[in-house]
C-alpha cells in the first residue's frame, strides 16, 4: 500500500512539471512562463473593467465554483461560474445540453473579461461551445485540459494548459494546483 501511495504522489509530481503549456498558435513554451504570462492576462484584463468567467462539468464544475470565489474574494478580481442549476437546466432544456455556456457568455460576457474552461477531456461540446462564444465576444480565453494530446480545447485559448494524463483524478488536481497558482501569485503581487 505504502509503495502504491508513494507512486501516486511521485505521479502527480511528474505531471505537474509535464504540464504542456501552448498559445493560440500552438507554440509550446515554459510552464512558468504560461503562469506569468496568464497572471499578466488576468491582471490586464481585470484593470480593464473584466471579469473572469468559468466553465466546467462536474468536477471542473466544482473547480470552477471554487476559483470564481477565490478570485473575487481574495484577489479582488470579478469571478463567476456559469453553473447554478436553474441556469443549467433552464439553458439545456431550452436549447440542448451543448449550450448551457455558451449562452450566458453570450449574455453576460463582456469584450475585456477573461474565459477560463476546465475539462479533463478537453472534448465537451458544452466547453467547446462557451469558448466558441467568447472568442466571437472577443474574451481572451485560457483552457485547461488533459487525456488525449489532440484534444480541440487543448487548441482553443490564448493561453493553454494541457495534463498529459488520462487520469480524471490527477487531471483534475493539476488543473486546481494551477487555478490555485494564479490566484496566489495575484494575491501576492496585490499584497
Amino acid at each position: 500500500m505504502r509503495d502504491v501511495i508513494r507512486e501516486n504522489r511521485r505521479r502527480l509530481k511528474e505531471l505537474f512539471d509535464g504540464v504542456i503549456a501552448t498559445n493560440a498558435e500552438d507554440t509550446a513554451f515554459a510552464l512558468d512562463e504560461a503562469i506569468h504570462n496568464s497572471i499578466k492576462m488576468i491582471i490586464e484584463q481585470a484593470a480593464a473593467g473584466g471579469k473572469l468567467l468559468f466553465i466546467g462539468n462536474g468536477a471542473s464544475a466544482s473547480i470552477a465554483s471554487h476559483m470564481a470565489v477565490d478570485f473575487w474574494k481574495n484577489a479582488c478580481i470579478r469571478a463567476i461560474a456559469f453553473n447554478d442549476s436553474s441556469l443549467l437546466t433552464c439553458i439545456s432544456n431550452d436549447y440542448g445540453y451543448e449550450h448551457v455556456f455558451e449562452k450566458p457568455i453570450e449574455m453576460f460576457a463582456g469584450p475585456a473579461d477573461t474565459l477560463i474552461a476546465i475539462s479533463s477531456s478537453g472534448q465537451s461540446k458544452n466547453i467547446l461551445c462557451g469558448v466558441s462564444a467568447a472568442k466571437k465576444k472577443g474574451l481572451k480565453v485560457l483552457s485547461l485540459s488533459g487525456f488525449n494530446k489532440d484534444n480541440p480545447l487543448r487548441e482553443a485559448g490564448d493561453i493553454n494548459f494541457y495534463v498529459p494524463s488520462k487520469s480524471y483524478g490527477h487531471v483534475e488536481v493539476v488543473h486546481l494546483s494551477i487555478c490555485h497558482l494564479l490566484v496566489d501569485m495575484i494575491i501576492e503581487k496585490n499584497g
